[in-house]
């Protein structure tokens, strides 16, 4: 809270008149995040005609804006959650719970796949779908340890061939 008064330059009683809470005020800046910058993987799983180009997008993004220069490395939801004290667990299990969303729309994107036969019907997208989220936090954890860029970005072609091989694009 003192970082926070002092960046704003005002008193903490507005803070909280404003806000209410430190859980309230945290709460509503991850939901700021995620409108923002940190709902690339919401835009990507709606926006991408398949389920590679969407898992790629996503991880592809994910690097960027974790390894950005102008602000903290990795990702507010996944590093709030290794930094919650014991008395704020009411906020881990809310991370926890948006993590949990997280992958479930990465999920219900590949069962998508498979009902439209983009991957084959012997595929488990809940595994897959718990594999891309593991790696969409793990390299946000990579990214605020100071994994480059580049060896992040090296990540997403050997995560992609779970999808099976590419289609070429028609002549």
């Amino acid at each position: 809270m003192a970082d926070l008064v002092n960046a704003l330059g005002i008193a903490s009683a507005r803070i909280y008149a404003a806000f209410g809470s430190k859980v309230a005020l945290f709460r509503e800046a991850v939901e700021h995040y995620e409108a923002g910058a940190g709902g690339f993987a919401t835009r990507a799983l709606a926006e991408e005609l398949t389920a590679r180009q969407a898992i790629e997008r996503l991880l592809r993004e994910a690097v960027e804006l974790y390894t950005r220069g102008d602000g903290p490395k990795g990702c507010m939801v996944v590093a709030a959650a290794t930094n919650c004290a014991a008395e704020n667990d009411a906020v881990a299990d809310w991370l926890a719970e948006r993590r949990r969303l997280r992958t479930a729309s990465i999920v219900e994107r590949l069962e998508r796949a498979v009902t439209e036969g983009e991957l084959p019907s012997s595929s488990d997208a809940a595994a897959l779908g718990d594999h891309y989220a593991a790696l969409l936090h793990g390299l946000s954890v990579q990214a605020r340890d100071g994994v480059p860029r580049e060896r992040l970005l090296a990540l997403i072609p050997p995560a992609l061939t779970l999808l099976g091989p590419t289609t070429p694009d028609p002549i």
